[in-house]
């Protein structure tokens, strides 16, 4: 059932964005500044520890500044005293968008960067995250990573002791060692974390998640960094020291791991010769040997080099964004002539699903910035329905996509129902057709539909009456008037 907005002062809510158990997050309107947030409301504000934990998060993260880290827009209460932070929209998904799908190392890499300068300067107030994870780094845009949800954020200046009692905290599958033993953290725990989501974004996998937390926990513990393939292994110091278990071989801050970023080396490229598989010159009669060779071999040398090139100006294409346009010189045709000159291709396949989830990303992109400019389902083929829509037909368990449609359904019904409040049956009707264009399943727009159905036309009064069989007239009694005229 969806759950009833809550009336906050100032604000227009719109729909439910997510709910953990301790807060739920709704997008909303600011109507002073006619903005699009995000409003953080806690669940109950009976505890009283959770109560002080919302509220200095809210405070912690407003004191911060930099284009990495979300911002706070206000900090308030509800009639009934519970909290709320109003905080920028992001509607660009998150890293978890890319999970199964490695990155190219370019963008990992900035990926990597942005966070890491945004930790910077939480870890120069004396803060740590203690919760950084793919959910938590949000995307502004295609190029922009925001950090989020500081709730379980300590302050080093004021407590060093991080953890309760042997009560672990954060995500066991990007938790230092440390953490997950329940022992002292310092800023090299988000560190850690970092690296762990860089091994992700890389290779497409976290080797540390488990089917349970404790199988989790002992692979932190006891599993070495992986060994990236070749044409990443420039990458491999890095790795290496954001996941050192000892805390000493680790990078000492954020400024230090930048630092090493700017030094990274360039990706290896691997010598003519040892292409060729380490051949060299050894006088004539090799030269003759390799002559009679590549006679032989030419129709599929030079298939394996079209096959080359296709694949390579096919990636080209893909890190530039054409995706499947223009005609005939995008990535996705592309992709599909090498499989054309090499069924099976594992580096087309990969390239097919690559250009798949990009489309997939822009999609959704494009629909949640439509969500938020209210644009649900107008105008065609250009609103929020049509492109979470666009999402389901290359991936029909897309849940981003269906969780949005779901919201814009329970936006449609929300305003619906104010609608039908104010005796206005056209807007009613409208909002009810674009939720069920979202949810054509959805029970209670349905039943609001056949509520507000107009009624049949009938013929009124002043119609021309049908003339009644005359007085005394039986079947029989026309049967003979008709037989003897």
């Amino acid at each position: 059932m969806t759950p009833t907005p809550p009336v906050i002062p100032g604000y227009t809510v719109h729909g439910l964005l997510g709910r953990g158990g301790m807060a739920e997050v709704w997008l909303a309107t600011q109507d002073s500044l006619q903005r699009k947030v995000a409003v953080k409301l806690l669940l109950d504000s009976a505890d009283d520890s959770f109560t002080q934990r919302f509220i200095r998060e809210a405070h912690t993260v407003a004191s911060l500044r930099h284009p990495a880290i979300i911002t706070i827009h206000d900090i308030d209460r509800l009639p009934d005293g519970r909290p709320y932070l109003a905080m920028e929209f992001v509607g660009g998904g998150d890293l978890t968008q890319f999970r199964g799908h490695p990155l190219p190392p370019a963008r990992a890499l900035a990926i990597l960067r942005q966070v890491a300068e945004g930790l910077a300067v939480v870890h120069d107030r004396g803060l740590i995250h203690r919760d950084i994870k793919p959910a938590n780094l949000l995307c502004r845009d295609a190029d922009q990573v925001v950090i989020s949800d500081f709730g379980i954020a300590k302050d080093l200046r004021v407590d060093s002791e991080l953890t309760q009692a042997g009560v672990a905290v954060g995500s066991p599958a990007y938790s230092s060692p440390e953490q997950a033993q329940c022992l002292t953290v310092d800023r090299r725990t988000d560190l850690y974390s970092l690296g762990v989501i860089l091994l992700e974004l890389l290779t497409g996998r976290n080797p540390y998640k488990a089917d349970s937390y404790a199988q989790t926990v002992a692979n932190h513990l006891h599993l070495p960094p992986p060994t990236l393939p070749p044409e990443l292994r420039h990458l491999q110091p890095l790795v290496q020291r954001l996941l050192a278990r000892n805390l000493d071989d680790r990078f000492p801050d954020c400024r230090t791991l930048l630092a090493a970023l700017d030094r990274l080396p360039a990706a290896p490229r691997l010598p003519l010769a040892a292409r060729l598989g380490g051949f060299r010159h050894r006088g004539w009669l090799f030269a003759a040997f390799l002559a009679v060779g590549l006679a032989a071999a030419w129709p599929s040398m030079a298939r394996q080099v079209t096959l080359w090139r296709t694949l390579h100006t096919a990636e080209q294409h893909l890190q530039a964004g054409q995706l499947v346009a223009p005609a005939r010189d995008n990535a996705q045709f592309l992709y599909q002539e090498a499989l054309r000159l090499d069924p099976g291709n594992t580096r087309a396949l990969q390239g097919l699903e690559q250009v798949k989830q990009a489309r997939i990303a822009q999609w959704l992109k494009r629909a949640e910035q439509r969500f938020a400019e209210n644009r649900l389902a107008q105008p065609a083929n250009d609103n929020a329905v049509y492109y979470f829509g666009q999402v389901l037909t290359l991936a029909k368990d897309n849940p981003q996509a269906r969780q949005g449609l779901q919201r814009i359904a329970a936006v449609s019904l929300g305003l619906a129902k104010d609608a039908i409040a104010r005796h206005d049956d056209a807007e009613a009707r409208r909002q009810i057709a674009t939720g069920l264009l979202a949810e054509p399943s959805h029970a209670e727009l349905k039943a609001l539909r056949e509520q507000r159905r107009e009624p049949a036309k009938t013929k009124t009064d002043d119609a021309a009456p049908r003339k009644s069989a005359p007085k005394n007239s039986s079947p029989i009694k026309r049967f003979f008037k008709k037989l003897w005229g």
